[in-house]
């Protein structure tokens, strides 16, 4: 395949005109010279299109009916099937919390997952859940909230045979710092759902977390006498911050602070999109617990927000109707999610030599085709 003069988003994370050939499922050549075809390749005059990496999602539940927590491999092909026709080309869905029992038959389920061409390619798992804090559930179950527990971690990691790439923790919690000192080496420990303050948060961050889970929601508020978990991570230079970009669980505002506080290099956009993603208004569950559908969001009978109900390429170019440059938004949907959990050399990047998987896209950020 060879797509000419097309606008292409470089692995310096601006767009450039250029030409390129993919073959053999990889980038061969990117250049502004001509590219010859050769054997009747298939030619895309890319005048009015950009190229960008396909999206990785390290955060979502769910969406069409559909949840990872169903602890079926249908569901996990739903949703990724789903995921790769929205742009979403690389998944590592969360769970939610639940007893261990179920955690590691849903761990199990997901490793042995086998997906088709159709579908987003599974790269992970984020445990959301259950090490964290009882007075910051959010939309998580408090009846099957435990405290950390390396040993009950180091179980599901043998069940999703090295398949969990996050797992959320409140760092003020018992057992937690011990969890993360412990097993830092093998998984990426995310602060959330905490009432840390800043010195314990900044621990957390010492003996080894690296990434914040859904930035300004299930925390303490960023405050100029109590900096808390934002503070202490937007110090660290090598601590990603996700944030929810579907225009109800962050202001635009925030959006943009975020931006500037941790860098366009540090910003992880992610959907949390829960199973009422893609299907009608109505009446779903999530983690166990009821919940309401009605336009743009999903709540639990008591008001609270669960999950989203936007995919992740929405959330994107809603990231820049807030007035993120879109070389930003693009950077913190598909090159920072994979980087954030290990996989930047493999994911997230177009150069020669990778791997390609990417969009097409038009001025109006339709996706044209999926590569």
């Amino acid at each position: 395949m060879i797509i000419n003069n097309v606008l292409v988003y470089t692995k310096d994370y601006r767009f450039e005109r250029m030409n390129v050939r993919i073959a053999n499922g990889v980038y061969e050549k990117l250049c502004t010279e001509p590219v010859i075809p050769e054997n009747g390749e298939d030619i895309i005059d890319g005048y009015n299109l950009r190229l960008i990496p396909g999206l990785t999602d390290i955060h979502f539940h769910g969406c069409m009916g559909s949840d990872l927590c169903d602890g079926t491999d249908e569901a996990i092909s739903v949703m990724a099937r789903y995921e790769k026709s929205a742009g979403v080309l690389n998944i590592c869905p969360a769970t939610m919390t639940l007893p261990t029992d179920r955690l590691k038959k849903i761990c199990e389920t997901a490793a042995m997952h086998r997906g088709d061409e159709d579908e987003a390619e599974l790269i992970g798992i984020n445990l959301e859940g259950p090490f964290i804090s009882p007075n910051k559930v959010g939309a998580q179950n408090p009846e099957y909230v435990a405290a950390p527990d390396a040993g009950v971690l180091e179980e599901l990691l043998v069940a999703a045979n090295g398949m969990i790439r996050l797992v959320t923790i409140a760092p003020e919690v018992e057992g937690a710092m011990e969890c993360i000192s412990r097993l830092s080496g093998r998984v990426h420990f995310s602060v959330g759902h905490t009432d840390a303050d800043y010195d314990r948060a900044s621990e957390g961050f010492a003996r080894g977390a690296d990434h914040v889970t859904h930035l300004f929601n299930a925390m303490p508020p960023l405050h100029h006498r109590n900096p808390g978990v934002i503070g202490a991570a937007a110090e660290r230079d090598n601590v990603y911050a996700e944030i929810i970009c579907d225009g109800v669980h962050v202001h635009a505002s925030c959006v943009r602070a975020a931006f500037r506080l941790f860098g366009s290099d540090r910003i992880v956009l992610i959907s949390d999109s829960m199973r009422a993603c893609g299907m009608p208004d109505g009446d779903y569950e999530l983690g166990g617990i009821p919940v309401i559908k009605n336009g743009r969001v999903a709540r639990q009978q008591s008001g609270t927000i669960a999950g989203s109900v936007t995919n992740l390429y929405d959330c994107m170019t809603e990231a820049v109707n807030m007035g993120i440059p879109a070389e930003d938004a693009i950077r913190a949907a598909a090159c920072n999610p994979p980087a954030s959990i290990g996989m930047g050399d493999e994911l997230g990047i177009i150069d020669e030599g990778r791997r390609a998987r990417a969009l097409l896209i038009d001025s109006d950020w339709k996706i044209v085709r999926i590569i």
